[in-house]
């Protein structure tokens, strides 16, 4: 995964007390991403044979909900964003929160279903090498 600059000198940096305030409004807007994903991978062929006739006048009775969750997928992806939390994993629902950790920028690591953030990583890793928060630098 390409490392952004954002990474090493993010916008906004969150205390663990910060992100883990985060967490309910996070879990909504990653719950309806979910949804949102799945009815998009439900209705992708119709959308598609549909797509492939729009030159022959062709349509589909599921047009309309395929475009507005794509909508709600954007607008909660954007809500997150703003928030100043990197989304890692739509599926898992895994999200990174900027955080300094003995003077430089790491990630406390949270995912949904979780109840509150309990691991951290380095920027440049990622959730398979993330360590327990009480773990020593």
């Amino acid at each position: 995964m390409a490392q952004d600059e954002n990474e090493t000198s993010p916008e906004r940096v969150f205390s663990l007390f910060e992100a883990n305030r985060l967490i309910p409004r996070l879990q909504v807007h990653l719950s309806a991403i979910q949804q949102g994903k799945t009815i998009l991978v439900q209705t992708r062929e119709e959308v598609q044979r549909a797509s492939a006739q729009a030159p022959f006048g062709g349509g589909t009775t599921v047009g309309t909900q395929y475009v507005n969750c794509l909508q709600q997928i954007n607008a909660n992806l954007s809500a997150i964003h703003e928030m100043g939390v990197v989304v890692k994993d739509i599926d898992v629902g895994l999200c990174d929160f900027p955080h300094v950790r003995d003077g430089r920028v790491v990630y406390l690591c949270w995912k949904l279903g979780e109840t509150k953030i309990r691991w951290w990583h380095e920027i440049t890793t990622g959730y398979k090498d993330r360590r327990p928060l009480e773990d020593p630098v």
